[in-house]
């Protein structure tokens, strides 16, 4: 496996996102613990060296997941997890709180949770917007200090916000959602974090699972998963989508590849300081989506991707959409 460098942390270039371990996605059966962290260990075993976590996911199942993974294994992996979802200041889950008691609050649970006396790269998982970011990468930089942290990481922040916090604390890397159908970050944040030499992890590179090819209908998504009132997901945008898919795969055709490892093959071609963290509790998934690390697509292959006319909806629901681009 090819690695990628977020500001000074070097990763494998494919990680593994754990949020689906805890939940959110329901389509395809039900959560399997045991499963999850086999899912892990292959990963480990295909090279993987960066997981993503966050003590939301669950709340608090995922990390716990990740923690049980790793356990005899630590050495072998970079650990990424996000504080500011969970009030620990009497607000509980859901609420944003980056304020710096939240945050030295939050570390000491995700430490105990993951097994572990320090955490490779710590987000702030949502811009707070009662507490100044300079406050929070303060907050952030007293752990460094004291080596509970290794790397600072920001998600979903705006420009004004990664430069104001990178003055405070240098900020390792961005995490935002990027892939063939969600090309925002292109236009103004890449060139920023280039010029700042911070890395970008994209969240969703495959388009919450549109992306790999098995969904073709609203009735494959079962009623309790979250996508099925995503605006990406629902009337003509889900089948004005679709065609964004056949695209892919017909690419994918050409070099034996599928969906997903086409879409993940796009994205590697965007730099070596782009990690992509596909998430997954399927060790087939994982064992596909790697497979992306030796993919070659030619100049005209790639053109094509990058030409594709993207996704069709806002990313998020209203309410979800006031919380990003902070």
């Amino acid at each position: 496996m090819k690695n990628a460098r977020l500001g000074s942390l070097n990763v494998s270039r494919i990680g593994l996102g754990a949020m689906t371990m805890a939940g959110t996605y329901t389509t395809g059966g039900g959560l399997d613990e045991d499963e999850s962290i086999r899912t892990i260990h292959r990963a480990l075993e295909l090279g993987v060296t960066h997981i993503d976590t966050a003590e939301i996911y669950g709340p608090y199942l995922s990390e716990e997941i990740v923690g049980r993974a790793i356990r005899g294994r630590r050495a072998q992996v970079k650990i990424a997890t996000k504080f500011g979802l969970v009030s620990h200041t009497g607000g509980g889950p859901g609420v944003i709180d980056s304020s710096p008691a939240n945050v030295k609050a939050a570390v000491e649970g995700s430490l105990r949770r993951l097994g572990t006396d320090h955490i490779d790269l710590y987000y702030q998982h949502r811009v707070d917007p009662n507490t100044p970011i300079e406050e929070t990468a303060g907050a952030v930089a007293d752990l460094i200090a004291e080596g509970k942290v290794l790397h600072f990481g920001l998600s979903e922040a705006s420009v004004r916000t990664i430069r104001r916090a990178h003055a405070v604390q240098p900020v390792s890397a961005l995490q935002t959602e990027y892939s063939l159908w969600t090309r925002d970050v292109e236009a103004e944040i890449l060139p920023v974090l280039r010029k700042l030499g911070i890395g970008f992890v994209p969240y969703s590179p495959l388009g919450h699972g549109l992306l790999t090819g098995e969904l073709r209908s609203a009735d494959d998504i079962p009623d309790d998963d979250w996508r099925k009132t995503n605006p990406r997901f629902v009337g003509e945008n889900f089948t004005r989508n679709l065609r964004l898919v056949d695209e892919v795969r017909a690419i994918g055709a050409e070099i034996g590849a599928t969906p997903a490892q086409t879409a993940l093959a796009w994205i590697l071609t965007r730099g070596d300081d782009i990690a992509p963290i596909p998430g997954t509790r399927r060790v087939a998934r994982v064992e596909e989506n790697t497979a992306a690390d030796v993919i070659e697509l030619t100049a005209d292959q790639a053109a094509r991707l990058t030409a594709l006319e993207p996704a069709a909806g806002e990313r998020h629901d209203e309410a979800n959409m006031v919380s990003i681009d902070r």
